[in-house]
């Protein structure tokens, strides 16, 4: 299966229906030197959907949590547990994410579970 199709079709998709947002992440201050972390922010466009109702259990998914899905094109990262996603202005920590590559290569579209506060 020709997985860059897949990939190009959500491409378009997220950007015709999505917005301009950020990953940004986090490097932690050297063990042994010590410093300040580093946050590093990554340009990305995203749709950001609140789960539905029956999905919201309160421990896995909290009121509050976004699915947020990040087009995976021109992406320099691969968003993760412990990157911030910005969208509508609100930083989400991702707490769960899923890069969907189907082939263990390609990256179709980012799939996070994002958490403010």
């Amino acid at each position: 299966m020709d997985y860059r199709a897949l990939q190009i079709t959500a491409e378009r998709l997220i950007a015709k229906f999505g917005q301009a947002g950020g990953v940004t992440r986090i490097t932690p201050p050297d063990p042994v030197l010590g410093g300040d972390p580093v946050p590093t922010p990554y340009a990305a466009t995203l749709v950001p959907m609140a789960h539905e109702a029956r999905y919201i259990d309160g421990t896995t998914i909290k009121t509050g949590d976004m699915q947020i899905y990040i087009s995976s094109v021109g992406l320099a990262i691969e968003p993760t547990v412990g990157d911030v996603v910005t969208a509508n202005g609100i930083n989400y920590a991702i707490v769960a994410g899923d890069p969907n590559k189907f082939d263990g290569i390609t990256p179709v579209v980012f799939i996070v579970q994002g958490r403010t506060g």
